[in-house]
């Protein structure tokens, strides 16, 4: 009961902390003609509820595609006909036909808030508190209110959901599917991520983790007995899943290539994240590793759209090979997370058209094991929230920025201690640093060495922050700013990239792992 009664305490902080950041401003808040993805979600529940759904990925003269045309799985298209069909209850104008285009009021923006708040609460909220609850380890059962107090105040994805406007869906439904996994509930962990996938594209981010651990356990269990009816089972599953959510447009193959066409537009280049950037911000400014080198050579400049892509394709796949063919040959839960956050990492950082909100898909992986190396997963999930900074400024969220990153790092110290907890031992680098014995010798001092490490990241962001906030930049170089927050947020994600690696490659015990069999 105690620990229902802290975890009640800990929603209700996390819900008016999501409240008081939904105040502020929103993305495109008067900023004709295109105004932002808040926008973007209202025009979206015009176009469902008006339209029939044969037109609503197509251009036509009611559909003008160029104007926020809808660009993700039919499973968001679904959910915007649902708020369509709420908001014209409500106020008709909210979704009238070419009329309500760019429609700004405070009873609809309260109505857009309630319905992430709603997508929150029956969702992503209620994943988190499971999870939580159900971790292994005994220190962690003490903990699952602080937990999950860190987890739900992750500054990142509460300004992005509350603040610029975003809803928590598919990171929700991908949180229950690993939740289901944690219980060996693997057909329903596989209809929950079909569903995430089947509302963001993105998903993909962490489909490899989920196909490798899932056939590991196939072969586990033997390919010629229950792991072959496991396969079957599984396929099936996805099968259903998938036929379920595009049934409506699997009358017509001409219908399911071009809603396959929105989704994939490899046209845009590789560094065009969003069709519809405005005067006030570059694509070219996300801290992955092409916008970075491009700093230095004009990729899309001197290499074709499919070359890009070719060579994009080829950079993720050789940097997330090693921790899939360890997860496929060794499947466990704990392996299974740490791939679930090297994977998508190696998306955000080397695949083609990213935008700075998918760093959010890292993140919340990483919330999932913060429990077993608070240091390093507090570092990150600061760093990703850092690296968002030029989205929240355009957006004017300094102020919801400038509160909930330094509240998120003082529960984070409060809960878990994190400056005490720098060893190897702490940070799962034990077995790395037993192979290195003999070759390195300042591995005495490597706590030391990462409290520095980690002191000097929070000065450096902290500058950066004042400075992107405050001063203006020089005449010559107007994207000084948004450039050096890239650059360094994309030099931290590398070091965590290498970093996940090396926990993952070096651990064999596997500890706190049921047996598969």
């Amino acid at each position: 009961m105690e620990k229902w009664s802290l975890m009640t305490v800990t929603v209700l902080l996390a819900l008016t902390v999501r409240w008081a950041v939904s105040l502020g401003s929103y993305s495109g808040a008067g900023k004709p003609p295109m105004y932002g993805d808040y926008e973007a979600q209202r025009h979206w529940q015009e176009i469902t509820y008006n339209l029939p759904i044969r037109q609503w990925y197509f251009n036509t003269s009611d559909n003008n595609l160029l104007y926020w045309g809808l660009d993700y799985p039919p499973l968001t298209a679904y959910h915007s006909f649902v708020c369509a069909y709420i908001a014209k209850l409500i106020n008709p104008d909210w979704v009238a036909l070419h009329t309500s285009r760019g429609y700004e009021s405070q009873p609809h923006k309260l109505f857009m808030r309630t319905t992430v708040f709603v997508a929150d609460l029956l969702v992503y909220i209620p994943a988190v508190i499971l999870y939580c609850f159900s971790l292994k380890e005994t220190s962690a059962k003490k903990k699952a209110s602080t937990c999950a107090l860190c987890i739900l105040l992750y500054p990142g994805l509460i300004l992005i959901d509350h603040g610029h406007f975003q809803y928590p869906l598919s990171l929700g439904l991908a949180l229950w599917a690993v939740l289901c996994l944690s219980h060996d509930w693997d057909l329903l962990g596989s209809m929950a991520f079909c569903l995430a996938l089947n509302y963001k594209q993105m998903e993909l981010y962490h489909s490899l983790p989920f196909f490798c651990y899932l056939l590991g356990k196939c072969f586990k269990k033997g390919l010629k007995g229950k792991g072959l009816v496991l396969l079957a089972k599984l396929a099936g599953t996805v099968l259903v899943s998938f036929a379920a959510c595009w049934l409506p447009f699997g009358t017509d193959v001409e219908q399911i290539m071009q809603v396959l066409r929105r989704l994939f537009p490899i046209d845009r280049g590789l560094f065009e994240a969003c069709m519809f950037s405005s005067p006030t911000h570059c694509p070219d400014k996300v801290a992955n590793i092409w916008c970075s080198l491009s700093v230095l050579i004009k990729i899309k400049n001197v290499i074709s759209p499919r070359t890009q892509l070719k060579l994009s394709f080829a950079v993720t796949f050789l940097s997330l090979l090693p921790a899939c063919i360890k997860l496929t040959v060794q499947p466990s839960l704990r392996g299974f997370k740490f791939a679930l956050v090297s994977c998508a990492l190696s998306f955000f950082l080397f695949s083609f058209q990213v935008h700075e909100k998918s760093i959010l898909l890292v993140s919340v992986p990483v919330c999932l094991i913060i429990n077993e190396i608070p240091f390093m997963a507090t570092w990150f999930l600061l760093v990703s929230t850092f690296s968002l900074l030029p989205l929240l400024l355009k957006d004017e969220l300094l102020l919801p920025y400038a509160v909930t990153t330094p509240a998120f790092l003082a529960v984070c110290l409060a809960s878990f201690s994190i400056l005490e907890k720098t060893s190897a031992e702490d940070l799962q680098l034990k077995a790395f640093s037993l192979s290195l014995k003999g070759y390195v010798s300042w591995f005495k001092s490597f706590p030391r060495i990462v409290r520095s490490l980690f002191l000097l990241s929070l000065a450096l962001m902290g500058a950066l922050s004042v400075l992107s906030a405050a001063a203006p930049p020089p005449q010559r170089l107007p994207d000084l700013f948004p450039l050096a927050v890239a650059l360094v947020s994309c030099l931290h994600f590398l070091l965590f990239l290498l970093y996940f690696n090396v926990v993952i490659l070096w651990d064999s015990k596997n500890r706190g792992q049921k047996k598969i069999s």
